[in-house]
């Protein structure tokens, strides 16, 4: 996007902007491209991440191909704009590549699901919301719909039965009429304007029972946040700002994509900056506590790492990107349970929060890689966290 106006070859637009080589500047300007909803923070409320740099450079890991590599190979591979590395609450090490900075706002993806469970779980505490219940009970405009039966337990934990193929690099199909519904694609010639909500109607065929096998429909994560906001009456991005972000010590306010009715997409529209999504995993790593203050509910981390189902996992859709590892999925957080558990948020094009608690040991980073979902570096990076960690805590 260089010259006024960019030349037509080199224009980001809503027809490009997740390809490459457009979604490296776009990753960090998508309220430019998409409207959005503010997720404010707190100026007068700011929590300090001291920093003190350890060297890494001696760190190498082996990738998923057997190779050996170092921290800057490996963020030259995986093509990151941003990463960062907090050790006992303190920044160790930080970089940031194609012009991204620790002031730029770069989108989530998926990892904004994770952040949908923390909220969740602060307002189900605070008795605003039962996990328990039906989706139907809450919004009855779904009763014809393959959602009919499920919790929003199975929506948390990716367990609903819903016909739903979650295939990235689709050309036609119903995710394709979701992320036109979600303002993220544009409509063709002749198409009338839609809207997430009315998307849902769409979904009305089961593909298993709910509460079976790990399912991953992002759409479901939508859902959850149209849920919240029926069920307390409030927009999501208020309710996001109020509980989480103003009283994390944000230093800069966050912004969520939305549909032209203001759903926000929920799923995968959050972007906020490095250090801010620092706080995220350090909040994690913190048992909930930040600033002195339980903000998450007790015992909602560690039921990240002991609620999830393994054999679910076992039997779902990304048992293949993790061989040989036991895992699961609670309230939108991924759980790899090796010797220690490791709590991970997985965005595509390579968003991602690693937590280690008993390390004391969190890696954010945010990237534009080219591909949607690459299994290797999925397992690479976390290849490169526990090198970390197991490095600074030699």
């Amino acid at each position: 996007m260089q010259g006024f106006p960019a030349p037509a070859d080199q224009q980001v637009h809503l027809g490009n902007w997740r390809t490459a080589p457009y979604n490296r500047w776009a990753f960090q300007h998508v309220r430019e491209l998409v409207a959005s909803a503010d997720v404010a923070n707190n100026p007068q409320r700011v929590s300090e991440l001291p920093a003190a740099n350890v060297d890494l450079s001696a760190v190498r890991f082996s990738l998923k191909t057997g190779e050996q590599v170092s921290l800057d190979e490996f963020c030259t591979r995986a093509f990151v704009d941003g990463v960062l590395v907090l050790h006992k609450g303190v920044i160790v090490h930080q970089q940031y590549f194609n012009g991204m900075g620790p002031d730029t706002s770069h989108i989530l993806m998926s990892v904004s699901k994770s952040v949908l469970g923390m909220l969740t779980g602060i307002l189900e505490h605070k008795g605003l919301l039962d996990t328990s219940r039906l989706v139907t009970d809450i919004l009855p405009e779904l009763q014809a719909t393959a959602y009919k039966g499920a919790t929003l337990r199975h929506l948390l934990d990716m367990r609903a039965g819903i016909e739903f193929d979650e295939d990235y690099l689709a050309t036609s199909g119903a995710i394709i009429d979701y992320r036109k519904a979600t303002n993220w694609n544009p409509l063709e010639p002749g198409e009338s304007p839609s809207d997430l909500r009315s998307f849902y109607q769409m979904l009305t065929r089961n593909d298993g029972e709910h509460g079976g096998r790990f399912h991953y429909v992002s759409p479901n994560t939508d859902l959850m946040a149209w849920v919240i906001e029926r069920a307390t009456g409030s927009r999501y991005a208020d309710l996001l700002s109020e509980h989480l972000w103003r009283r994390l010590g944000t230093e800069k306010s966050a912004y969520i994509t939305v549909d032209r009715f203001g759903a926000p997409r929920a799923a995968g529209g959050l972007s906020a900056t490095l250090p801010d999504l620092a706080r995220v995993a350090q909040l994690i790593v913190d048992d909930g506590v930040a600033n002195g203050e339980q903000i998450l509910p007790p015992g909602w981390v560690s039921d990240l790492e002991t609620g999830g189902d393994q054999t679910a996992w076992a039997r779902g859709d990304f048992a293949a990107d993790f061989p040989g590892q036991s895992m699961s999925y609670r309230n939108k957080w991924y759980a790899s349970h090796q010797a220690t558990d490791w709590l991970m948020a997985v965005g595509v094009h390579g968003q991602n929060i690693y937590v280690n608690r008993a390390s004391q040991f969190a890696m954010v980073k945010c990237s534009s890689s080219p591909a949607p979902i690459d299994g290797s570096t999925m397992a690479d990076g976390l290849s490169a966290a526990i090198a970390i960690s197991d490095y600074l805590v030699s």
